[in-house]
C-alpha cells in the first residue's frame, strides 16, 4: 500500500490522514484514477473511526483530488488533474501571492520576462507555421482600432502564451502561460492608460519576424524592448502629477 499510515498523531486526526493520502498522491505513490481503500480499510488501518475517514475524504474531495463513485465497482478515485484545472489552479495562486505579499511591480516585471527570456530559444526553433498564423492574428487585432483597452489586453495575454505554447514543451508552456496569465493583465492594469498600443504591436511584429527567421537573439532583443518599455511606463505611473 503507498499510503503511509503510521505517521498520524491524535490530535486533528481527519487532516493528517487527508494530508498522508494527499501526499501520497503529489509524490506519485497513488496514481491517477487508482482506487483508494475502502472507508473501513483506511479505518483499521489508521486506527480511527470510519467518520473520521469520511471526513479527510471530504477534505481530499473539495481539493479536487478525488472522487466518489456509486455501484458495484464505486469508491473513491484519485482524479486525473487536466491541463486547464492546474493552469487555472496556479494563475490564481500566483495572483494571489502578488496581490496578498505586496510585491513591488517591478519584480513582477523582471520575473515576467525573465521567464519568457528563457523560453525564446526554443520558440524560435520550434514554432510551427500555425502558431505563428496566431501571433499575426494577436497583432491585428492590437493594431485595430475598435479594439477595446479590456481586448487588448487580453490579446497582448494570448500573444505570449502563444509563444510559450512554440517552445514545444508541454511543461514548460505550462509554467509560461500560467505566470502571463497571472502576470500580465495585472501589469496592463497598471499601465494601459500610459502605453503606445502601436508602440507595442510593432516590437510584437518584430519579435515574430524574429521567430519566423529562427533567430532567438533578435527575439530576446525584442522582447528586453517591451521589458524596457514596460519599466519605463511603470516610472512615469510613479512620477508625482505635475512632474
Amino acid at each position: 500500500m503507498a499510503i503511509e499510515f503510521n505517521t498520524i498523531q491524535k490530535e486533528g486526526l481527519s487532516v493528517q490522514i487527508a494530508n498522508a493520502i494527499r501526499n501520497a498522491i503529489l509524490e506519485g505513490r497513488l496514481a491517477g484514477e487508482e482506487r483508494l481503500p475502502s472507508e473501513a480499510e483506511l479505518s483499521e488501518r489508521f486506527g480511527v473511526s470510519r467518520s473520521t475517514v469520511r471526513e479527510a475524504l471530504k477534505r481530499l474531495a473539495a481539493q479536487n483530488l478525488i472522487r466518489s463513485e456509486r455501484g458495484s465497482s464505486g469508491g473513491a478515485f484519485v482524479n486525473r488533474m487536466t491541463w486547464d484545472e492546474a493552469k487555472a489552479n496556479l494563475v490564481t495562486t500566483t495572483r494571489l501571492l502578488i496581490g496578498m505579499n505586496d510585491i513591488p511591480f517591478e519584480d513582477a516585471i523582471e520575473s515576467r520576462f525573465a521567464l519568457e527570456m528563457a523560453a525564446l530559444p526554443m520558440a524560435a526553433l520550434n514554432r510551427t507555421e500555425e502558431q505563428l498564423e496566431a501571433l499575426e492574428t494577436e497583432i491585428a487585432r492590437q493594431r485595430n482600432p475598435n479594439t477595446s483597452d479590456e481586448d487588448f489586453c487580453a490579446s497582448d495575454v494570448s500573444f505570449h502564451s502563444v509563444v510559450a505554447d512554440a517552445t514545444d514543451s508541454p511543461l514548460l508552456a505550462f509554467q509560461l502561460s500560467s505566470a502571463f496569465e497571472a502576470m500580465q493583465p495585472l501589469m496592463n492594469m497598471l499601465v494601459y492608460r500610459l502605453r503606445d498600443r502601436e508602440r507595442i504591436a510593432e516590437i510584437h511584429e518584430a519579435m515574430l519576424g524574429a521567430l519566423k527567421a529562427g533567430d532567438s537573439d533578435a527575439a530576446s532583443a525584442q522582447l528586453e524592448a517591451l521589458s524596457a518599455y514596460t519599466r519605463e511606463l511603470a516610472a512615469q505611473r510613479r512620477k508625482p502629477i505635475g512632474n
